[in-house]
This record gives C-alpha cells, sequence and structure tokens, in this order.
C-alpha cells in the first residue's frame, strides 16, 4: 500500500466567523462574479432570475436568493458571510418571488453544463487515501479527469468556455458556459453525461469497463492516449497497486483473455512475478505483449489502438473519469460557487487554467486564514486592490481572462447576428 504524501493543514474552521466577512469585504471578486453571472447578451433578466443558496453557521440552509443588481447580491452576501454558496438556475422568474406565481409558472430554463468528479469515487482505485482525504499521490486523478473531460467536451462537442475550479476539498466542477450550453434540456444533458461515463456498476461489480472488440471509439482511443502518459507513474509508483496478493488478484479479476490467463498462470507456478508492484505490472505488461506477438502484432511499439483490449479496460477502469451524472443532468441542480470557502479545510474554491493543470496543487491554493494574514501584513502599495495583495491575486486574474475571451466570443455572436438581420 502507498503512503500518503502528507500535507500539513493546520485550518480551525472555527475561525470562519471571525474572518469570513473579512473575506467577503476585501476579497471575493463581486464585480467579475456578476460579469459572468449576468451573460450581458441573454437580457436584463438573466441574472436577475438566477438561483442561489447559502450555507449558514451551524448548517443553515437558504435557498431561492435572487437579485436585482451586483448591490444587492453583495450587500446580501455580505450581511449573511455564507460559510458555502451554491449557484443554481436561472428560472422563468425571480425565485424570491417565486410564491408569487401559479403553479407550474417557475421553471428553470438555463443553466451551465456543470460536472462534478470527485475523489471518493475513486477509493477502490487508490490506496493512499480513502474517503474525503487526499494526498498529491493520488491527485493525479483529478489532472487526468480534468484533461480527458476538456478535450472530450472542447472536440467532440465543440463548446469553447470551459471554467474548472477546485473544490476546496477532494475534487474538482467543471462549468460549461457557452449558451448552447446553457440551453440544453435535462435530456441532452443526460446525454451528454453518458457519452463521458465509462466506469459502470457499484462497489460489488469487479470489472467496470467493458469494451466492445470490434470497435474503439475516437473519444476512448484519445482518453487512452492522455492515460498512457499518466498510468505507470500513477498504478506503480505512486499507488503501488500491486503490492499485495490481494491487489493482484483484483487485478486478474478483470482479465476474461483465456490466454493472457493462462500465461499468468504458467509464470505465477514458477514464481516469476516477483512481490513488488513494477515487477508485476512489467509482467503482465510482457504477457500482453505476447499475446499480441501470437497474433501477428509488434509488441515492443505497438500503438495504442492496438494493445490488448484487456489492457485498455485495465487502464481506464484504475485512471478514466468518475463523473456525477445526477449532477449534470439535472437543469435545477445547484453547484458549489466559485470563490467561496471550503468550511472543512480553509481553502479557496479557485479556478484552474487548463493550460498549468499539470502543476496544480491543491494544497498551495490559499486559505482564508493565508489570506487574511497576507492583507494585515501588506507593506507596499497603498491604492493596489485588496486581491493583488494575495495569493488570490493569480486565480482572479486566470478568472478575468476567462471571462474576457468569453465576452469576446458573445460580442462577434452579437455581431454575426447583426450582420445576418442587416
Amino acid at each position: 500500500m502507498a503512503p500518503a504524501v502528507e500535507v500539513s493543514n493546520s485550518w480551525d474552521s472555527s475561525l470562519m466567523p471571525e474572518l469570513l466577512p473579512i473575506y467577503y469585504k476585501k476579497l471575493f471578486p463581486f464585480t467579475q462574479y456578476f460579469k459572468w453571472l449576468r451573460y450581458k447578451e441573454s437580457g436584463p433578466n438573466y441574472f436577475k432570475n438566477r438561483e442561489f443558496s447559502f450555507t449558514l453557521k451551524d448548517d443553515i440552509y437558504l435557498r431561492y436568493r435572487s437579485y436585482a443588481d451586483q448591490a444587492e447580491m453583495e450587500k446580501d452576501i455580505r450581511s449573511k458571510c455564507p460559510y458555502k454558496i451554491d449557484i443554481g438556475a436561472v428560472y422563468t422568474c425571480s425565485p424570491k418571488l417565486r410564491d408569487m406565481v401559479r403553479a407550474g409558472e417557475f421553471v428553470a430554463q438555463y443553466k451551465e453544463l456543470v460536472f462534478d468528479i470527485d475523489m471518493t469515487d475513486y477509493d477502490d482505485v487508490r490506496s493512499c487515501c480513502s474517503g474525503a482525504d487526499i494526498c498529491l499521490s493520488c491527485w493525479p486523478l483529478m489532472t487526468i479527469a480534468i484533461k480527458i473531460i476538456h478535450r472530450a467536451l472542447t472536440e467532440d462537442f465543440g463548446f469553447k468556455h470551459l471554467l474548472w475550479v477546485y473544490s476546496g476539498r477532494r475534487g474538482v466542477h467543471c462549468w460549461v458556459c457557452d449558451e448552447k450550453a446553457r440551453k440544453l434540456s435535462a435530456a441532452a444533458r443526460a446525454a451528454v453525461a453518458e457519452y463521458l461515463s465509462l466506469v459502470k456498476g457499484g462497489a460489488n461489480m469487479k470489472k467496470k469497463v467493458v469494451l466492445k472488440y470490434n470497435q474503439l471509439h475516437v473519444s476512448i482511443r484519445k482518453a487512452l492516449e492522455i492515460i498512457s502518459d499518466y498510468f505507470d507513474d500513477y498504478f506503480v509508483n505512486r499507488q503501488d497497486l500491486l503490492s499485495t496478493e490481494e491487489q493482484f488478484q483484483t487485478l486478474k479479476g478483470l482479465i476474461t483473455d483465456e490466454q493472457v490467463l493462462a500465461l499468468i498462470k504458467e509464470l505465477e507456478d514458477t514464481d516469476g512475478f516477483g512481490e513488488t508492484s513494477k515487477l508485476r505490472w512489467a509482467c503482465l505488461k510482457g504477457i500482453f505483449c505476447k499475446r499480441m506477438s501470437s497474433e501477428g502484432s509488434v509488441c515492443t511499439s505497438a500503438p495504442l489502438h492496438e494493445m490488448p483490449h484487456n489492457m485498455k479496460e485495465i487502464m481506464l477502469q484504475y485512471t478514466y473519469p468518475r463523473l456525477d451524472v445526477n449532477v449534470s443532468k439535472g437543469v435545477n441542480h445547484l453547484l458549489k460557487s466559485p470563490f467561496c470557502i471550503h468550511p472543512k479545510t480553509g481553502r479557496v474554491c479557485v479556478p484552474i487554467d487548463i493550460n498549468h493543470v499539470d502543476t496544480f496543487d491543491p494544497f498551495k491554493v490559499p486559505t482564508l486564514h493565508d489570506l487574511t494574514e497576507q492583507l494585515a501584513v501588506w507593506k507596499g502599495e497603498g491604492n493596489l486592490l485588496d486581491y493583488k495583495k494575495t495569493s488570490l491575486k493569480p486565480y482572479i486574474e486566470s478568472f478575468e481572462k476567462f471571462l474576457t475571451t468569453l465576452s469576446k466570443h458573445n460580442t462577434e455572436s452579437d455581431n454575426i447576428v447583426m450582420d445576418t438581420t442587416a
């Protein structure tokens, strides 16, 4: 079993009531946040009809918050100092006025297409941590998931505006902000999520990935290309997932090729497998190569598409993204907001730059305590915006960069419509 890569987290959640008012007063990016959610091209009621929900101290939950403008939103958030903010759908009327309309007239119309990837869903393929715990040994699973989902959404579906956000504790969220994504029906959202889902079955199902032998979808092939860059390091070095007999037997349970199983038994009978994950995985790859050679393939440098299906299935089962489909398919489903604070860790739910996903370290994300301390000791230029005095600066700048691209695309789309109708 691989030991967890220890990272200290000295966060004291009892500090939330003292520090949150400072954060919401000085650091929360209200201007950028409003610019994002108003979607100027979508009309004046888009922001007014958006639902927000708050989780306050002692788990007091408030739903159907809505605001006329940025000022009203700022005032409410600063007044309530929520421990958590969730963002919901854009409804047919303002959520706070829902009791004033007839039954059936308050309906969720639009929302970003969202994805939630949680490390707890990977407990059967990581040995370092379990449950809500994460470390640098298992975090590559999130890196792989981001890269695979991002590629599929942009290349296979043509979406352009994806906002990736660290959840603050054990996972990541994706907000697809394209207009066509925001207008998707529940059925269409479910179809996209299903397209991206490959690992199927509960805790009692051993083999959770089954590929068709006569074809390999291009999306799966490209996912394998991403996985192959990480798999050996993750599987052997970081997780040591073949170090015990139980782990080895678990992997054997995923192999259905009788000739491969026979070759494994031959090696087991002669104690030729060794006792380390490195040796065992090398032997297994050698056996798969031998199996390929018997079919006329060149095993030493075979491309991914010539790999035995069983080997592809193993790689996918251990590292392919595991989505919470229910989060994605519901138009009215709420999801944790970017830039709120996770109460269990004190970390900010910061954007993740897709161009630097390999170097993103969840343990280097600023905490509420870090930020308030940085403000307190600031000795530099006095008229600088407060967030620029802290380690939150690069994350807000990344968010602004995303918003600039989103706004530019929307402006260009408006111009195209105007030219067409002129």
